[in-house]
């Protein structure tokens, strides 16, 4: 291929990508605050909460969940999933008006299943032997600041649209280094990859969640077979949204109401959050990672590369994808209030994200995929020919 190829197809990407990719680059799938009306009954709602060693992040996150300004039924369970560092104490000794979280003693995870599901479902079967099913199931990852008024939210949005699932995805940490130059990226491949219109649109298939914090209709989910009908997934935030998706409409959108707690102080730590699932991502495919290599090199590298080295047409379109690419990537850059500067280094960022994925599928290869807080989650190679 030639360069004066390379420009053309780099710059018809970006057009495509600004125009027709469901403007996955603009910030207006905020979860916007909609009205609080009064309603003379509110569906029951059991928030689940698995953690494994997050002591240290509980102490901060429940008592916001506690605090929660819910008119209806709502209680809240801790899944302390094997934890070494007192998390189980943690959450016993949280109380908030008058509320206070019940403590599963979470099981190992039986052959198949992560075990993040795994704690998810053991939070199910407690919340259904506790009395009757709740109406609705909040799913909040331990790290998870909510606002007060975020149930309430929810729930409004999730009647008034007849959602199954209604998914915010948490405003991430960014203050180290690391977080500053690769977080906003990490939101903005998510967005390019998921758009939210288009996972919004009850029209179309794709569909993706944010597992931070997940509203989910709980007898949508029985009907749909419960955790175990994903019980292997390492995406279980898109596969759960792909699977309630099947039985109504979803909503995914950001909100500045979530926040994450999770630190990355150090590049090594984000890559290996990204690295634990970025080859599963491209289902574990040879072929698939080729061509997300080949494809990000021609749509994120190849343009500086002609803007700054060479001349004529193929100088032109770098330059024209170049400014594209910024563009795009500017409203999530304000968003999370980094200097607007960063734009022009995406190439860079997304050179790291190619050597992170590189690095997941070296991960899966050498029998350690998936690693998450001392578990290998992924099949191996030979386990998945088998």
């Amino acid at each position: 291929m030639d360069i004066l190829a390379a420009g053309l197809i780099a710059l018809i990407v970006w057009v495509v990508l600004l125009v027709a990719r469901g403007q996955f680059w603009r910030i207006e799938t905020l979860f916007e605050a909609p009205p609080l009306p009064d309603r003379e009954t509110w569906p029951s709602v059991v928030a689940i909460v698995p953690a494994r060693n997050e002591a240290e992040a509980l102490a901060e996150t429940l008592p916001a969940l506690l605090r929660q300004n819910y008119p209806g039924q709502f209680s809240l369970l801790v899944v302390d999933d094997q934890s070494s560092d007192g998390t189980g104490e943690v959450a016993r000794g949280m109380t908030a008006e008058a509320r206070a979280p019940s403590v599963v003693r979470g099981a190992s995870p039986p052959p198949g299943w992560t075990g993040k599901l795994w704690a998810m479902q053991q939070g199910l079967a407690r919340a259904d032997d506790s009395g009757p099913p709740p109406d609705y199931v909040l799913f909040v990852d331990a790290d998870i600041v909510l606002s007060s008024d975020v149930l309430r939210r929810v729930v409004v949005m999730a009647e008034d649209r007849g959602a199954v699932l209604v998914s915010l995805m948490a405003k991430l940490r960014c203050k180290s280094a690391a977080e500053r130059w690769l977080t906003p990226a990490f939101i903005f491949f998510f967005r390019m990859l998921y758009p939210f219109a288009w996972v919004n649109d009850a029209r179309r298939r794709i569909a993706a969640a944010a597992g931070g914090c997940m509203l989910v209709r709980r007898q949508t989910l029985r009907e749909a077979g419960d955790l175990a009908a994903l019980k292997g997934a390492l995406i279980d935030d898109c596969a759960l949204a792909a699977l309630m998706k099947q039985r109504g409409p979803i909503w995914l959108g950001l909100t500045e109401e979530a926040l994450s707690l999770r630190a990355y102080s150090r590049f090594g730590e984000f890559a290996a959050m990204v690295m634990r699932s970025a080859f599963a991502e491209l289902r574990y495919s040879e072929f698939r990672l080729a061509f997300v290599i080949v494809a990000m090199a021609l749509v994120f590298v190849a343009p500086p590369l002609l803007a700054l080295f060479s001349g004529g047409l193929p100088q032109a379109f770098g330059i024209a994808s170049w400014a594209m690419m910024a563009i795009a990537f500017a409203p999530m850059l304000r968003f999370y209030r980094q200097p607007l500067v960063f734009a022009l280094a995406l190439p860079v960022i997304a050179s790291t994200y190619a050597l992170f994925t590189i690095g997941s599928a070296v991960q899966y290869w050498s029998g350690r995929g998936g690693q998450w807080k001392g578990r290998i989650q992924a099949p191996t190679p030979r386990e998945r020919r088998a």
